[in-house]
């Protein structure tokens, strides 16, 4: 199946699913090929309206912008209500909704929307620690001075509002976030922590961990994927070129440790026995991080091909065994994605998070539309 025929497939899947969620959001699955829905509870609405504005820019139905808009209007009271907003994945709710229909469709309200939900981001940077602490209130015993891998995709909502109000602190903090993350996240052998402590008062390191990998001195591949991506983001902001080689060196390791169909156990140090989860969002959110990146190699580089034949393989190997491929049956776009294997929640389901960047990977490889972190040039599709 090419890109084409897979892009086809998915619109009738989320056509479908129109009717099927209404108003809600998808979240996870539950072994029955049908996705548990909330109205705002968690880190993931995003990811449905960054689905329906890329189904949008594809197919031009108008009951899908319909769906995108609603979903953004949803999240828009969401943010003015404060509800659920004690994280750091503010990122990822408002960069695929209300910033995306700013790309799309040049909407004033929801530029103001997106730039108010990176206020909030910004509420989330301890001064002391020099960091934006991932989860729970300021001075948590626990989650305090933490960091984890996850936030690399956040920032981009902060670039964004830099460049937007051309206020320079977004981008201080965000860029003072990405160097942290890259010294202390990643480790000498190119792999990753999840997560990482800091003092609360102090910002001295403490030690890295994991909150669902397999151990804390193991690597998630979610988080390897995220590094993957966000680094090479970081590179089209900065330009820095150490934010380049990390992005290239997370994205060798990764491709190292796969296994021979080219698609991701939930952990590379998991002992892969038979049974041991996939995750197939892992590699759709690492598809896309290649294709970035490839972005910023030169033509002759022998990485460049590299690092797209990559891509392309992994993808090639999702649409072929994982891809739902418009069953009339199942919800989601992508089969055997792990939420958290660890802490026993939906080890082996459909992921909204793995179906968005599926998505973006296809569109990514067929019409050259990337997605939404970051905004597009007049010479850009879409």
């Amino acid at each position: 199946m090419n890109w084409t025929d897979a892009l086809d497939k998915a619109m009738l899947t989320t056509s479908v699913n129109i009717s099927r969620f209404k108003s809600q959001f998808p979240y996870v699955s539950d072994g029955d090929g049908k996705y548990q829905l909330t109205d705002h509870a968690s880190w993931t609405e995003g990811f449905w309206p960054g689905i329906l504005w890329l189904s949008y820019e594809y197919s031009g139905d108008p009951a899908i912008r319909e769906a995108a808009v609603s979903s953004v209007a949803s999240l828009k009271e969401r943010l003015e209500q404060g509800n659920y907003l004690e994280h750091h994945d503010i990122g990822f709710l408002y960069s695929l909704s209300a910033k995306a229909q700013w790309i799309v469709e040049k909407n004033e309200s929801s530029r103001q929307t997106a730039l108010e939900a990176a206020d909030r981001l910004m509420r989330r940077w301890r001064p002391s620690a020099q960091i934006i602490q991932a989860w729970g209130p300021e001075g948590d015993s626990e989650n305090g001075g933490r960091i984890i891998i996850d936030c690399l995709m956040n920032l981009p909502l902060l670039y964004w509002a830099a460049e937007q109000t051309g206020d320079p602190e977004y981008m201080k903090i965000a860029r003072i976030h990405a160097d942290k993350s890259r010294r202390f996240l990643v480790r000498g052998d190119d792999s990753s922590y999840h997560t990482f402590y800091f003092h609360q008062a102090t910002g001295d390191p403490l030690n890295g961990g994991t909150h669902q990998g397999f151990s804390d001195g193991s690597t998630w591949t979610r988080g390897q994927a995220w590094g993957i991506y966000g680094f090479a983001l970081a590179y089209r902001q900065f330009k820095e070129p150490y934010f380049l080689e990390t992005s290239k060196r997370l994205a060798r390791y990764f491709i190292a440790h796969l296994p021979e169909d080219q698609v991701a156990y939930w952990d590379f140090d998991a002992p892969q026995v038979s049974g041991t989860p996939r995750d197939s969002s892992a590699s759709s959110i690492a598809v896309c991080g290649l294709l970035e990146l490839v972005e910023h190699l030169p033509d002759g580089d022998p990485e460049r091909e590299y690092f797209r034949q990559a891509a392309e393989q992994s993808m090639t190997s999702l649409i072929d065994h994982y891809f739902t491929a418009g069953s009339p049956t199942e919800e989601g776009f992508l089969r055997h994605g792990s939420y958290s294997v660890r802490g026993g929640i939906s080890p082996d389901d459909f992921m909204i998070w793995g179906d968005y960047f599926f998505l973006e990977a296809l569109m990514r490889l067929n019409s050259r539309i990337p997605g939404y972190w970051y905004e597009r040039l007049p010479t850009d599709p879409g």
